[in-house]
């Protein structure tokens, strides 16, 4: 508990300075100018893109859940929404264990097993990130005087590959010699509490059970799901900047889209506040884009993420009968 605590006020602090070192180089008539500007038709359009590529990780995270069990849509949509707004809320990313343990409890699932889904679920977005950067670097050629940003991009890349490459052989590892992992667990674990031993293990077996593979087919849709994830995913970028009357090219959007991945991943507080105005300002910067309007730009493109997916899941929540309390801190299962 005092661990997370630590996480939420650090991420707090990085929020703060980011916002407060952004707001301290612009002049605030001419962000509301930039706002007065702004076409809003733009933004219904750009909110429903982002509700189209929700819907669609729901029915890959359906793909995914197969092997555990034949899951029906809406259950399985619902818990994404509800996921995704506890993200924006709650701190150190807990929407991803808020995700795994309401539709766990709704189907009479293991969490950990859910959990697991989730793992693969989030390498498959890595995966499809990294397609998209790699795109983007190739297509695109930033000014010189951006040549820092773009080998630093390329930095960021190897290294999301690396990692990703490291986790998949890890899951590879632990399903094809699910003995010896075990082993290896109790081993390590010999040193602990019987009790709190034997709780680890039967949480990893959980786990475990979660990381079955698909068929062939269900591959091809898991591919097919999350091109279309990151399409819907890119659009509301567009529609934002054009909203703005900017209109770059595709690898343009696609640039400030990675941007804002790579933003997500930096301890900030809940909601990603400061971080992603950061990366989208400065991703902007890179097309001359005025420091007022790109603020502006950040802050829409933030507020069209943020709350509409926060009111879809507090609308779940209360359908499903669901207290926000129960999303809270770790789910054990005995």
């Amino acid at each position: 508990m005092r661990n997370n605590s630590l996480k939420l006020w650090a991420g707090v602090v990085v929020s703060l300075v980011c916002m407060g070192f952004l707001f301290k180089q612009m002049d605030p008539a001419k962000l509301m100018i930039a706002f007065r500007e702004m076409d809003w038709r733009y933004l219904p359009f750009a909110i429903a893109g982002n509700f189209i590529s929700y819907f669609f990780r729901g029915v890959r995270w359906l793909v995914l859940l197969l092997p555990l069990k034949k899951i029906p849509l809406r259950p399985v949509y619902a818990a994404t929404i509800i996921g995704y707004m506890a993200n924006n809320i709650l701190p150190a990313r807990l929407g991803e264990l808020a995700r795994a343990y309401v539709l766990a409890q709704r189907q009479n699932l293991q969490t950990t097993a859910v959990f697991a889904t989730l793992v693969i679920d989030r390498l498959w977005d890595g995966f499809t990130v990294l397609v998209i950067l790699v795109i983007t670097l190739f297509t695109i050629k930033l000014p010189p005087a951006m040549a820092s940003v773009q080998q630093s991009l390329k930095t960021g890349g190897y290294l999301m590959l690396t990692i990703y490459l490291v986790a998949i052989a890890v899951l590879i590892l632990m399903k094809r010699f699910t003995g010896p992992t075990r082993t290896v667990i109790t081993r390590c674990l010999a040193p602990f509490p019987s009790r709190f031993a034997e709780t680890i293990v039967r949480l990893i077996d959980s786990f475990l059970v979660g990381l079955k593979i698909g068929t062939p087919l269900a591959l091809l849709i898991t591919i097919g799901t999350s091109a279309i994830i990151w399409l819907f995913a890119l659009l509301p970028v567009d529609l934002v900047l054009r909203a703005f009357g900017i209109n770059l090219p595709l690898a343009g959007a696609m640039l400030i889209l990675v941007f804002l991945v790579f933003a997500v991943m930096v301890p900030a507080s809940p909601g990603f506040i400061g971080t992603y105005h950061a990366a989208c300002v400065y991703g902007l910067k890179a097309f001359d884009v005025p420091l007022e309007k790109a603020m502006s730009i950040a802050l829409v493109m933030h507020g069209i993420n943020f709350f509409p997916v926060i009111i879809a899941g507090f609308y779940y929540l209360a359908k499903d009968r669901i207290s926000f309390a129960s999303l809270r801190g770790p789910v054990s299962e005995g």
